[in-house]
């Protein structure tokens, strides 16, 4: 089935609006779930959207709180997200990194205390819609093994950047440490499809590409193998010592629902050093370039990152867009 970008924006923001959540807050986390349903990632959009509300009903994530600013130092501000909703809490950072950005070139906001931000390329786009490179990770619950173990103990930690174009093309890549997001698995599971590739490892022991087996098992594979697992270690760290907050270690501990993370958004305005036509000659030349190289195999298309994205969010302005009518029952019962 389809469903409107509008409509779909309009059933979120009521039913948050029907748990008490502030009216401000409720629409900004009622526009990144359709926004992130819109550019085609279901899994962190519509598909998501139920769980959230079942923490909301359950006391785990404060609907009602709103983010707070503890402590600042020029262009750099610690905040405490107060356990309010992560996708409202992070689009509140994001915005507050790129007005100190446009004010001293570069802005740090490093928020604790916060919950899942769902699609973290979201507050990339942000970022670059705000004509500046945004850089920004979050940690999670212990879900992923460190590299050479078996138990879960670092996370996926999703890592995101992005460079502005002036006509909107934004370059965006956004890529948990794991080899797929666990909502890319839950996903694929839900639709009975394997992954492309193995993305973790199943009872055995072996690499598979079965994302039941990967839930079951809960043996993710890191992107790179042994680098990601370092990556996803350096990520976790840092985002704790900035914003004072929980590290993956101290959430598998505290808490049973992945809540109470730590994350850094990051805003850098080139403007400062140079025009936007400047920034889009570099980006054009370099996409072009890597744009004539062979494809791999006939018809294949080489695309930057972002791309897809951008085609995805106007084919379902167009036609809507898809959601499982098993999801979208989900929905209607909230």
């Amino acid at each position: 089935m389809y469903i409107s970008y509008e409509k779909l924006l309009e059933k979120f923001e009521s039913i948050l609006l029907g748990r008490g959540v502030d009216s401000v807050i409720a629409h900004a986390a009622a526009e990144n779930f359709a926004q992130t349903s819109l550019d085609g990632v279901y899994s962190h959009g519509v598909n998501r959207f139920p769980r959230v509300i079942s923490y909301i009903d359950k006391g785990v994530v404060n609907g009602k709180a709103a983010p707070e600013c503890i402590a600042s130092f020029g262009s750099f501000e610690r905040w405490d997200g107060h356990m309010g909703l992560g996708n409202a809490n992070a689009k509140l950072a994001m915005d507050r990194a790129c007005e100190l950005a446009h004010s001293h070139g570069i802005g740090i906001v490093a928020i604790g205390n916060t919950n899942h931000w769902m699609r973290g390329g979201a507050y990339g786009w942000q970022a670059a819609d705000n004509g500046c490179v945004g850089i920004c990770w979050t940690n999670t619950m212990p879900n992923t093994p460190a590299w050479g173990g078996v138990e879960p103990k670092i996370g996926n930690n999703p890592f995101i950047i992005s460079i502005p174009q002036s006509e909107g093309k934004h370059i965006v890549i956004d890529c948990a440490m794991s080899q797929f997001a666990f909502g890319k698995i839950e996903m694929a599971r839900m639709k009975g499809e394997k992954l492309p590739v193995p993305g973790g490892f199943d009872s055995d022991g072996n690499p598979t590409t079965d994302p039941a087996e990967i839930e079951k098992t809960g043996r993710a594979l890191t992107i790179g193998y042994w680098k990601g697992s370092g990556l996803s270690i350096a990520l976790d760290l840092v985002a704790a010592v900035l914003s004072g907050g929980n590290t993956v270690t101290d959430i598998g501990r505290k808490y049973t629902e992945e809540v109470g993370l730590s994350q850094v958004m990051i805003a850098v305005d080139p403007n400062h050093m140079q025009g936007a036509a400047l920034t889009d000659e570099i980006i054009e030349r370099v996409v072009s370039d890597i744009k004539t190289a062979t494809p791999t195999h006939e018809g294949g298309k080489i695309l930057y990152p972002g791309e897809l994205e951008l085609a995805t969010r106007a084919e379902n302005r167009e036609k809507g867009i898809p959601v499982l009518e098993e999801v979208w029952e989900k929905i209607e019962s909230l």
